[in-house]
């Protein structure tokens, strides 16, 4: 009922199957394709019938000298070929990796006519293997420290005191300008404690006014004001027995501030439109951008309640106090961006990279992410020229000239700088963590990363 033509029944179940699939002579002329391959290698059957496979520059195609004097494909020599990875260039030039099966064809006699070869476009699966690849980098990273990322002597120094603040439920306050990563400080301190499985509550203190940030802390019970019309659990019974992160601590009202100083000293709360004490138990990390102590001299902060947040203080230091932490930086957002947005952008040119280390970074490690995404977008090729930085970049420095200018990897660039760093302080490693403004033992893992004898 479904008899067709041997011909045409094979043809079907060839255009049917989703490799592409090649007939070629003894001498690599091919006769047939399906149309799976058409589509793989954008070559219509029309033009690439009669053409040497070659046309292909399948890159596993090896050839052999008869003793003729013609080439020979070493496929036939073999009899076959199997799960061979390899690349193929497609009519428009672009080179895509492939898996390749191939076999001899045999009549009946047992004498080789020809062979058939199929092609699977292994594209996605490549890209995929690569962005793996990415993530494993992100994970394993030495410079990388509970998300936030420091080769420098500053950073290994913040890493260690929040390690050993993790340990102590004692009130942290954290110090630094705008962008800094007072957040990421924050975050890392309560996952490297032992309330990291309880909860952790945010409080921007900038963005609310007096009445709604007090009921935002403590809560508030219905009818306590117009529009309560149920009770409310507040942040710090929400925080309970966890650590509750106080951002931009400095923004408090005096009255606010004399509420807090209670609830730290008592560890209890009353609920806005309550009398009714309420015993919880928590952990309070705070933050700021401003000179407390200043405030403090000024009248506007109380020094009772300073005295009372400021048991372990951490200052975060700004990007342009810890320079040798650009290139890593710069690497890290880079892949992200990179997978995110899908360019085809593989790095940076060595003057753009130089004019970023230069930069002075008013907005800190935010204003660094906001560049790249801007360079990103801004850039057409494939490498990040100082043309792609931000105008910002380009007006503060005075910028070199850009002729010649080299693509470099930044992890090469990191090892060029460690091995000359290295050449002058004549191969010794605390001199090198030295000139370079990182840890010692940021020396040693590097040195053994870039495999620098």
């Amino acid at each position: 009922m479904f008899y067709q033509e041997p011909s045409n029944y094979w043809k079907t179940v060839v255009d049917t199957i989703q490799e592409g699939v090649m007939i070629v002579s003894t001498r690599g002329i091919i006769v047939s394709v399906n149309k799976a391959f058409e589509s793989i290698t954008g070559y219509s059957s029309a033009e690439v019938l009669g053409q040497s496979c070659s046309i292909l520059h399948i890159g596993t195609c090896h050839l052999i000298r008869e003793p003729e004097g013609c080439d020979f494909c070493i496929m036939f020599k073999k009899g076959q070929l199997k799960m061979k990875k390899s690349t193929l260039k497609r009519k428009s030039g672009e080179y895509i990796p492939i898996i390749k099966n191939a076999c001899v064809i045999k009549d009946s006699n047992k004498k080789v006519t020809g062979a058939v070869e199929t092609i699977t476009d292994i594209t996605d699966i490549t890209n995929k293997e690569a962005q793996i690849e990415n993530f494993r980098r992100e994970l394993n990273a030495e410079d990388r420290f509970c998300g936030m990322i420091g080769i420098s002597a500053k950073m290994q120094l913040i890493f260690d005191l929040i390690a050993n603040a993790a340990k102590s439920d004692a009130p942290v306050i954290i110090y630094g300008e705008s962008g800094t990563g007072k957040e990421l400080v924050a975050k890392a301190i309560h996952e490297c404690s032992m309330r990291k499985q309880l909860p952790y509550i945010k409080v921007n203190c900038s963005a609310l006014n007096e009445s709604l940030l007090e009921s935002e802390l403590f809560g508030h019970v219905k009818g306590a004001f117009t529009g309560a019309h149920r009770d409310r659990e507040g942040r710090f019974e929400a925080a309970r027995e966890g650590d509750i992160f106080l951002d931009e601590i400095g923004d408090l009202t005096l009255s606010t501030q004399i509420k807090l100083l209670r609830v730290l000293e008592e560890k209890t709360i009353e609920r806005v439109g309550d009398n009714k004490s309420i015993d919880i138990d928590f952990r309070i990390i705070s933050a700021t951008n401003k000179n407390l102590k200043q405030l403090v001299s000024s009248g506007s902060f109380r020094e009772d309640f300073f005295y009372r947040i400021n048991v372990i203080p951490i200052w975060v230091p700004p990007l342009r106090e810890r320079k040798s932490d650009i290139p890593s930086m710069t690497d890290a957002f880079f892949r992200k961006i990179q997978l995110k947005s899908g360019k085809n952008i593989q790095g940076f040119s060595n003057e753009a990279l130089e004019l970023m280390i230069n930069y002075h970074w008013p907005g800190n490690v935010r204003e660094l992410k906001s560049a790249l995404e801007y360079a990103f977008v801004s850039c057409q090729g494939t490498v990040i020229d100082p043309v792609n930085l931000p105008p910002d970049i380009l007006q503060y420095s005075k910028s070199p000239s850009t002729k010649d200018a080299e693509t470099l990897p930044l992890n090469e660039i990191k090892k060029q700088r460690l091995i000359k760093a290295l050449q002058k302080s004549r191969g010794n490693k605390s001199e090198a963590a030295r000139i370079l403004g990182i840890s010692r033992t940021s020396v040693w893992s590097q040195v053994k990363r870039f495999k620098i004898s």
